[in-house]
């Protein structure tokens, strides 16, 4: 679905106050741990996200009753599955819908999910998802793109993961929860939303230790109850912003904001001048009257610096003058923003995984994004640019980053979202 462009007057630093919002990422495996149990779930601070919309049909057509209790308040009840099939047509829209494999195999003993989805770059497969939990006993087949599972016995044994992994890290926990199985994940994501998953379903009764670490163990228990519990901040979203106040050389105090889980960014953007300030319950971001550096940056796994914020650095390193270097070691070919920031006038040299980058001033033009941190990184730099640009694709950045346009706005950016026949004409 096609909508409307935002239009960006470019070169208004941005000031202000905004609270983060709070983790998409983090969220959508916990929306799906809900089907772990026949009781009612309240989740707080779920964002209002197309791929939350997504993911929310997938799990009506499962079984699940779900109703919005506030504007971040969700309300989750599966008191019965009335499938253990996911329909092909929905779960192809977004990659995170392929936990519900596991999810499905720990509460019915049997699922089928289709090969997910999601953004337009990359190749992403699903085989330490399927590797761990044929490690643990489960019975696996595909055919014609989707994934046949069946537990014929108790999840037990251990598996040692072949790359750091949060998708499968989460499925293959997700899997053993119920069943009075045992089973032993070693070199095991540490990221975040793993650990917040994990709390999620601790706090309904499963035994899952050592999240945060490399080496968790889930010890299988007969059922789970239900609960109350709140979505740690996005720090994706938050690091967006934090990178769009440095570009535009602005000052913003941001709330609900864990500076624990940016460290990476915290410290990329210290050293290119950014003065970063926690107050305990705020942290100040000021790019204000400082001369920035360009700095060189490599992605790596959580704690280090995140491949969701690589394309915004590299909108932000384009308004700073000098010579950087970015290497993403997570996802080789993402830079699909290349193209259309160097139509923004940023000098970007690719060299298979590695981007050059050389800063300068930037100008306002027409991009389209073709994935949610592309269309990050094209916002930043449209705030950045002298003139104004026309954003299209945001049926992507609409899936990672809630009410955008309104949010910048409060900051002092001028932006807007194009009425529907001018957007027509711009296509």
């Amino acid at each position: 679905m096609q909508l409307t462009p935002l239009r960006i007057l470019g070169g208004t630093p941005l000031a202000g106050s905004i609270r983060v919002q709070s983790s998409k990422n983090a969220a959508l495996p916990i929306i799906v741990s809900s089907l772990l149990t026949c009781q009612p779930v309240t989740l707080y601070g779920v964002p209002r996200l197309s791929d939350i919309f997504n993911l929310l049909e997938i799990m009506g057509s499962l079984g699940t009753h779900f109703t919005w209790l506030g504007e971040h308040t969700l309300l989750l009840h599966t008191p019965e599955l009335a499938s253990t099939e996911a329909p092909f047509e929905l779960v192809s829209k977004m990659r995170a819908s392929f936990s519900i494999l596991g999810a499905l195999l720990s509460r019915a003993g049997v699922a089928t999910v289709g090969m997910p989805g999601g953004c337009a770059w990359g190749d992403r497969p699903v085989d330490q998802h399927i590797k761990a939990m044929k490690a643990f006993g489960f019975e696996i087949s595909e055919l014609e793109g989707s994934f046949h599972a069946i537990r014929t016995h108790a999840p037990r044994g251990t598996y040692v993961f072949e790359m750091l992994t949060v998708g499968a890290t989460q499925n293959a926990i997700l899997s053993s929860v119920l069943g009075g199985g045992n089973v032993t994940l070693e070199n095991a994501s540490i990221d975040t939303d793993v650990v917040d998953m994990a709390n999620f379903l601790n706090s309904l009764g499963a035994n899952i230790r050592g999240a945060g670490t490399h080496t968790i163990t889930v010890q299988g228990v007969e059922a789970l109850s239900g609960g109350e519990y709140e979505i740690i901040p996005d720090r994706i979203e938050a690091g967006t912003m934090m990178i769009a106040v440095a570009a535009t050389r602005g000052c913003v105090t941001f709330s609900g904001v864990r500076l624990e889980h940016l460290r990476a960014l915290v410290g990329k953007l210290t050293e290119m001048g950014v003065n970063i300030l926690d107050n305990g319950n705020t942290v100040m971001v000021d790019a204000r009257g400082t001369k920035l550096h360009a700095v060189d940056l490599t992605t790596s796994e959580y704690p280090g610096f995140p491949t969701d914020l690589q394309p915004q650095m590299c909108a932000l390193l384009s308004t700073v003058e000098g010579t950087a270097v970015v290497v993403d070691k997570i996802y080789s070919d993402r830079r699909s923003h290349v193209n259309e920031m160097r139509r923004m006038g940023a000098s970007i040299e690719v060299h298979d995984h590695v981007q050059v980058i050389r800063g300068g001033s930037l100008r306002g033009t027409t991009a389209r994004a073709a994935d949610i941190r592309a269309g990050g990184a094209l916002v930043i730099a449209a705030l950045a640019a002298e003139g104004t640009s026309t954003i299209e694709g945001m049926q992507y950045i609409n899936r990672g980053y809630e009410n955008l346009a309104a949010r910048l706005r409060s900051l002092g950016a001028n932006v807007e979202q194009l009425e529907p026949e001018l957007a027509m004409a711009v296509d």
